[in-house]
């Protein structure tokens, strides 16, 4: 069984809120934690998937931003293969990706209204204070 959840990980703020994420200033990227059964899926499988949608082959406007590309790891075996995934992308599309590799900080959920987003508004999206 896979089981995500929406919330806020990166940062300083502890309990971080939408508007304080929005503000700029806690250091939180908006994030998805995603908790899977190793014997269903792998962890190469959630990569690829994670490539395929949010390879940032541009380095970030700024840093720390909430909408920066980033995975958190939880141990260093994840790490490793992270890592090894990434280096096979840069090699195999001839490009370098900016996405953060980071161990992981506390994970705070995101308020209900954010929790499946999309499906509640249609597929559209919000942007600070808009939702």
């Amino acid at each position: 069984m896979t089981f995500t959840e929406v919330g806020y990980t990166g940062g300083t703020t502890p309990n971080a809120t939408y508007q304080q994420v929005c503000g700029g200033h806690t250091g939180h990227c908006e994030a998805v934690l995603v908790k899977y059964d190793t014997s269903q899926v792998s962890l190469d499988q959630i990569l690829k998937k994670f490539w395929q949608i949010n390879p940032a082959y541009y380095p970030p406007f700024g840093k720390g931003g909430q909408y920066r590309s980033a995975i958190f790891y939880f141990t260093e075996q994840q790490k490793a293969q992270i890592m090894a995934a990434k280096a096979a992308l840069e090699k195999s599309s001839h490009r370098a990706i900016f996405t953060e590799i980071t161990e992981a900080s506390p994970f705070w959920r995101a308020e209900e209204y954010h929790q499946n987003y999309n499906k509640k508004n249609h597929g559209g999206f919000g942007s600070c204070g808009k939702h």
